[in-house]
């Protein structure tokens, strides 16, 4: 995928809630968008607006010349999932948050590759001057990260992945809610009507702890396409049966830490001691969490990956 592939929206009013979606429409540089931080965070930070004219939305957070952490969100997501997470992180490294193509703010690509999705995200790293970078990815967007890695050492010389499955095989049966909204027949009907309540309901049938689901988060979800969504699991699913994931890691031999959560109703928790093969990779498990970490239990997700990313550096 050439950066041209991207296509950015007009700057819009902020969001405050699901129902202020601005209009995607024009091609613009890549812009930031100011998330909600403490005092302390927002004294230190140094948001900007790249000059890059072809990328995806980007948000930055935190002191521009701290180690840059890029964070890269799983399917039907946005940036916005990594939100609970940043405010600690942000006080040590420069956190960049990418809607990836088709989520969030990010307009529709013309394929939905993992390893396309990954020549992407290189050109927009390069585009803004960052190498090299800690890269995390949650769910499928610890995929795009792998893949990353395997195009670009040089950018992307050690990695996290947060609830990524190994392979096909660890996949569990999907909750109700979730199932209803992807799957033939009422999936196609059900996406045309879902409503704020559904798209929590989806949300939060992969979790385990009870959270709180930001607006931004909902107003992003809702920006994706249905034939979009399906095209992306299908890539993905496609991406690991090619070769596992702790294969592509004991081929990569770099740095990773893999987080679990003990309780993840998408993948088997099981099937994180697959990772252990791989040389220079750390497997953590947090009770009591399912799915989403970052929304789960913000706190120890962050601490985990400040503990990580304090030994690669």
């Amino acid at each position: 995928m050439s950066e041209h592939a991207y296509r950015v929206p007009a700057p819009g009013r902020r969001r405050h809630s699901s129902k202020e979606v601005p209009c995607v429409s024009e091609e613009v540089p890549i812009r930031t968008r100011r998330r909600s931080a403490g005092p302390a965070i927002l004294a230190r930070m140094d948001l900007h607006d790249s000059t890059d004219a072809h990328g995806p939305h980007v948000v930055h957070d935190g002191p521009r010349d701290a180690p840059p952490l890029l964070l890269i969100h799983g399917s039907g997501a946005s940036g916005s999932s990594w939100g609970p997470v940043v405010p600690a992180l942000a006080r040590r490294y420069h956190v960049v948050r990418v809607d990836l193509p088709g989520h969030g703010q990010s307009p529709p690509a013309a394929s939905y590759d993992v390893p396309e999705q990954a020549a992407g995200l290189a050109a927009t790293l390069d585009g803004l001057g960052l190498r090299p970078v800690t890269v995390a990815g949650h769910s499928s967007g610890g995929y795009i990260a792998t893949a990353l890695a395997e195009q670009r050492p040089d950018l992307a010389p050690s990695l996290a992945l947060i609830s990524s499955g190994p392979s096909p095989d660890a996949l569990l049966p999907q909750p109700a809610p979730l199932r209803a909204l992807i799957a033939p027949p009422l999936g196609p009907l059900l996406w045309r009507v879902r409503s704020d309540a559904m798209l929590r309901r989806g949300v939060t049938a992969v979790c385990r702890r009870p959270v709180s689901v930001p607006d931004d988060l909902i107003a992003d979800v809702r920006n994706i396409g249905y034939r979009t969504f399906r095209t992306v699991l299908r890539r993905n699913s496609a991406y690991i049966a090619d070769r596992s994931v702790p294969t592509r890691l004991r081929a990569l031999g770099v740095p990773a830490l893999v987080v679990f959560g003990a309780e993840d109703p998408r993948w088997d928790p099981d099937a994180a001691h697959r990772y252990e093969a791989a040389p220079d990779t750390r497997v953590e498990r947090l009770p009591g969490v399912g799915h989403f970490p970052m929304l789960e239990a913000p706190r120890e997700t962050a601490d985990v990956l400040l503990r990580f990313m304090a030994t690669v550096r």
